[in-house]
C-alpha cells in the first residue's frame, strides 16, 4: 500500500528527469549554461536537429521554468533563452552527472 502512495506523490528526481528528457533538452540546457542561446544557433550546433524538435524542446524547457525567454528589440528582432534561477540551481547536478559518467 505504501508503494502506491509513493507512485501517486511522485518522486522529485523522476519529475526533474522528465523535464529534462527528450532528444535535445540536455544539450540545449548545457548550451545555456555558457550564456544566452538563440534558436538558429541551436539549429546549427545540434547536428541532426530540425526546427520542430528544437522549438518543442525550447518551449517545454521554458514552460517547466528552466529557461527564460527574452525578446531582444534590436533589428532584426530575436529571441534569446537563458537559464532561469531554477535552471541555474541544476547546474551543480549536471556537473556531478558529468563527473559520475566520466569516472
Amino acid at each position: 500500500m505504501e508503494k502506491d502512495q509513493n507512485n501517486d506523490n511522485g518522486c522529485p528526481a523522476e519529475g526533474l528527469l522528465k523535464q529534462l528528457s527528450g532528444k535535445w533538452k540536455p544539450q540545449i540546457f548545457l548550451s545555456a549554461v555558457d550564456g544566452p542561446v538563440r534558436f538558429n544557433a541551436l539549429l546549427r550546433d545540434l547536428k541532426g536537429s530540425n526546427k520542430q524538435s528544437v522549438a518543442t524542446a525550447l518551449r517545454e524547457l521554458h514552460e517547466s521554468g528552466l529557461l527564460e525567454k527574452e525578446t531582444i528589440q534590436l533589428k532584426p528582432l530575436h529571441i534569446e533563452y537563458t537559464l532561469s534561477e531554477k535552471g541555474k540551481s541544476l547546474v551543480p547536478v549536471f556537473r556531478q552527472l558529468e563527473l559520475f559518467s566520466a569516472g
